[in-house]
């Protein structure tokens, strides 16, 4: 019998674990990994400020779906097949060790990308897995599939599909994997839909809010523990750590929205209101109460240096009570009950006016991609075309900020991977 070749396409996380998978679940068979730059696992170089958050301490696959905007639904399968405690043994198999942080996002105990970057290597080069860089997938070419039922489960004598890459030669393959990326970036798209396939319109998720106001001038760099964040006019509301970045805010609580909100977002052309409440736990009465005993504990200090609220940074906390209509050398005792309500406002309500969206930092993730209901999520084969797999972000999955994109490529990597080596 002739030998398996299967192809990826993609030198990314998800392509890469899907290669190792395929390689060493079937020994026998030749495994080829496509990649168009020069550059393998780029994201996992840069992920995490360069310390890779390889996954996240979620290990009830109920629990994990929920922190995915698109493909919680079809992912709960998965992880119960493949999540992140599994892929922590994975690396752990290897040599390497994963620590929790107390967000819950894991990285190696290096906090260096290169050990994860090393490890898949290693692990692709002892499989045996053949690594092309520079070399892209331009076009697939099928062949007819045979109309014999009794053919169907065994291997054809003509591999199913004729691959053109940019070196200009032609591979043919029995299986093959699409993981380029996210549709925004890749040429996964066109070869999907060239194959019959219906692609979401991709939008950027996980991104920065741009805003300009007096308020966050000259703060880049503080950051407010636990606010909660809101836009109006949607359900969009978060909670969680929120940073002050010289061009707007960023940080969990805005990354988090961004990925909810990814497509009303773009609808809205990126300017809308966000809401701040700083003090998150805290609504405006409560606020006010708190404002009004400092008003009587401290009556002759002023006000913007004798602050009721630990968890707000005193720079922040003198532009909010600025904002709120007091003079900056106002004492407690000169407050009116109308500024205290302004106060309470501007602590728990601050409206700022988004003007636009930044990459969070070198990271770009993409909703969008291969629609979910074209693919079994038991093998991410495609349901069109026989042979087909996809996974990682060519699919129409993304996840919030803290290490959800790479659990969702090691999962959908791994079960392509058993797939195509012919795992039951």
């Amino acid at each position: 019998m002739k030998k398996l070749r299967a192809v990826i396409a993609g030198g990314g996380a998800a392509g890469f674990f899907a290669a190792i998978t395929c390689a060493e679940t079937n020994p026998d068979a030749e495994v080829i990994l496509l990649e168009s730059s020069p550059a393998l696992l780029a994201k996992v170089k840069i992920s995490g400020g360069g310390r890779c958050n390889v996954t996240h301490a979620c290990f009830d696959p109920r629990e994990l779906v929920k922190r995915y905007p698109r493909g919680s639904r079809e992912l709960l399968g998965a992880f119960h097949r493949w999540q992140p405690r599994d892929t922590v043994a994975w690396f752990a198999a290897r040599g390497v060790q994963l620590k929790t942080e107390p967000d819950g996002r894991m990285f190696p105990t290096t906090d260096d990308s290169q050990t994860i970057i090393d490890c898949l290597q290693l692990a692709a080069k002892n499989a045996r897995v053949q690594i092309r860089t520079r070399t892209a997938l331009t076009s697939i070419t099928r062949s007819a599939p045979s109309s014999d039922p009794s053919t169907l489960n065994s291997q054809p004598s003509t591999p199913p599909f004729l691959l053109t890459l940019s070196t200009g030669e032609t591979l043919p393959c029995d299986k093959l994997l699409l993981a380029t990326g996210g549709p925004k970036i890749s040429s996964t798209p066109a070869l999907a839909v060239q194959l019959g396939h219906t692609v979401e319109p991709p939008v950027p998720s996980l991104f920065t809010f741009n805003i300009a106001d007096p308020r966050l001038v000259e703060l880049a760099g503080l950051s407010v523990a636990e606010t909660i964040t809101a836009i109006r006019d949607t359900k969009l509301r978060e909670t969680g750590p929120l940073l002050v970045t010289h061009w707007g805010v960023s940080g969990p609580a805005i990354l988090k929205l961004s990925a909810w909100g990814a497509r009303e977002l773009h609808a809205r052309d990126y300017r809308f209101t966000l809401l701040v409440n700083w003090l998150a736990g805290k609504n405006a009465d409560a606020a006010r109460a708190d404002l009004a005993a400092a008003r009587t504990a401290y009556p002759r200090r002023q006000v913007a240096t004798a602050s009721p609220f630990a968890t707000i940074p005193q720079r922040l906390w003198e532009r909010l009570v600025i904002a709120a209509g007091l003079a900056p050398d106002a004492i407690w005792t000169s407050v009116s009950n109308d500024r205290l309500s302004a106060l309470a406002a501007q602590l728990t309500a601050a409206e700022f006016g988004v003007t636009g969206k930044s990459t969070n930092k070198d990271e770009f993730v993409t909703c969008g991609g291969v629609r979910l209901s074209e693919v079994d999520f038991k093998t991410m084969q495609s349901r069109l075309v026989p042979g087909l797999h996809f996974a990682g972000e060519a699919l129409d999955i993304d996840g919030i900020t803290g290490g959800f994109n790479f659990q969702a490529a090691w999962t959908t990597g791994h079960l392509a991977g058993l797939a195509m080596a012919g795992h039951p």
